[in-house]
């Protein structure tokens, strides 16, 4: 009995290292620069096709690395218009921003944009994601 007791507090203390260890992983700096998006993604919800205008978007980034981060090439799909980014390094700890610009097809329909962004991240590129639906305005048959 008392061996199982020990070999049970034995598993304990082992498993309690390991997480701890785990922790400690987790918690160092990257090395090298780091890109991660302030906002995982851009979900515009439902817009009605009578509330379509040109939609402006600051999307904000941080260098979550050790060194500098460099843009080299930021582009849009679907007519996304890339108005402008940060070009000058970003050091460790700040932030950047990407200015786009686009406008919805006036037509129902599932809005899926991506912006990508090529740098110096160990991954060379990221893409940030815009979401959303156009749906038509609602006419009520039943007024009278």
């Amino acid at each position: 009995m008392k061996n199982n007791v020990l070999n049970g507090l034995g598993l304990i203390i082992i498993g309690l290292i390991f997480f701890a260890g785990n922790l400690n992983l987790h918690a160092q700096k990257v090395q090298g620069p780091s890109l991660e998006f302030v906002k995982e993604k851009e979900d515009l919800g439902t817009v009605k096709v009578s509330e379509l205008d040109t939609f402006n978007k600051d999307i904000e980034f941080v260098n979550k690395g050790d060194q500098p981060l460099i843009l080299s090439q930021v582009r849009g799909c679907c007519g996304t218009r890339i108005v402008d980014w940060t070009k000058e390094p970003i050091n460790p700890g700040e932030k950047g921003v990407i200015k786009i610009q686009f406008r919805l097809n006036p037509r129902p329909h599932t809005v899926s944009r991506v912006v990508t962004v090529v740098s110096n991240d160990a991954a060379g590129q990221k893409v940030f994601r815009i979401v959303g639906e156009v749906i038509d305005d609602v006419v009520d048959v039943n007024v009278q």
